[in-house]
């Protein structure tokens, strides 16, 4: 039992109660609660008053109260009337099959591709990874494609292990810091990727050589096997400095043949040919400076002079990079040509410069 409100008055009573004792309409078994809003409105209506809900308990005892549709009579054949065949049923058979077959169709074509997509992709991996000198894309190459053609794994694999060896090789060859071996690398690896840096390491172990020797040979060896190094410049600047330094084969033959020429040109009574071996002013002349070359010649062929060829002579560079040279040497005076006076001994101390001629000229009798 419940307590409601009821629909026509609005006050409350009991759903069970038979009549409303305020306003005596009928209660029990009158009234229905609405399933959408709650609402409690009388049986008969068709619908909620209050949000038209439809009344399914009225819709219930309509359709239970409803009188059934009257059967059609069967009819009878005639006792005449032949009997009409039954229509025959289709074969869904052949339709069945058909299915099955375009099925088995669309998933042969749909596997061909797939299978040829496949291995077209597998070769493209296969030709890319073959060709490149990073083992990591053969690796995974082998990852990626673990059921590829056991021909290609065989070569990716192989290829791996050389690369793989070849990098191990490097590394020796670097540690070892060796031009024999890293030498070695290149004649086994000739198309290395680190042929480059193998050149440059070489050029480098032999110009440390070369410097360390500091040696005109040192530095000429150096530029025969390295013609385009790394330290060609510097290699020329140490072969000039080694010459500026040190009196060159060359120069030493130039300037005996000075001094000789000048002593016979003097013996010849030349004053010409000597005075092209001599500055036009010397700096120094028996102690004294500035002296014309034609006095000098003047001196010098007043006695017949024979050269005793112990020269010694050293090479001092300039400020302007370049040489001029000192020579220390001793002659003999045959005589005065008119005193004919037994023979002396001089000590000879001159200088020649850069262009070859004579710029200082002291004699000194040696006394015996």
């Amino acid at each position: 039992m419940a307590i409601i409100k009821c629909p026509e008055c609005g006050h409350q009573v009991s759903d069970k109660a038979p009549t409303c004792p305020s306003c005596g309409v009928e209660i029990a078994g009158k009234v229905v609660r609405c399933h959408q809003c709650g609402a409690i409105y009388f049986s008969e209506h068709d619908a909620c008053p209050i949000c038209s809900y439809p009344n399914t308990r009225q819709k219930r005892e309509n359709t239970a109260n409803a009188t059934p549709p009257p059967i059609p009579p069967t009819k009878k054949p005639a006792e005449n009337e032949a009997p009409q065949p039954k229509p025959e049923k289709k074969s869904h058979y052949g339709i069945f099959f058909f299915s099955l077959l375009m099925a088995a169709v669309t998933c042969g074509t749909l596997f061909y591709f797939y299978h040829t997509a496949k291995d077209t992709k597998e070769a493209e991996a296969y030709n890319y990874a073959i060709t490149s000198e990073d083992p990591l894309v053969l690796q995974s190459f082998l990852d990626t494609y673990r059921d590829a053609n056991s021909d290609r794994r065989d070569s990716v694999e192989a290829r791996l292990l050389a690369i793989q060896q070849a990098s191990r090789d490097w590394a020796e060859a670097c540690a070892s810091r060796s031009k024999t071996t890293i030498q070695k690398y290149l004649e086994k690896y000739p198309n290395s990727a680190h042929k480059g840096e193998a050149l440059n390491k070489i050029d480098s172990i032999d110009w440390a050589k070369a410097k360390e020797l500091n040696t005109e040979q040192g530095y000429e060896q150096y530029l025969k096997e390295h013609p385009s190094g790394a330290h060609v410049d510097d290699a020329d600047e140490g072969i000039k400095n080694l010459r500026m330094k040190y009196l060159q084969p060359e120069e030493n033959t130039m300037l005996q043949n000075l001094i000789r020429r000048f002593f016979q040109n003097a013996n010849a009574r030349n004053d010409e040919a000597m005075k092209t071996d001599l500055a036009d002013v010397l700096l120094q002349f028996q102690g004294e400076k500035n002296v014309p070359a034609a006095k000098v010649a003047s001196y010098m062929h007043r006695a017949t002079w024979r050269v005793m060829g112990d020269y010694k002579i050293e090479k001092k560079p300039t400020e302007t990079d370049e040489a001029e040279y000192a020579m220390k040497f001793t002659v003999v005076q045959e005589g005065e040509a008119e005193t004919q006076k037994n023979p002396s001994k001089y000590f000879v101390e001159t200088k020649v410069n850069s262009e070859g001629l004579i710029v200082e000229l002291n004699l000194s009798r040696v006394v015996e």
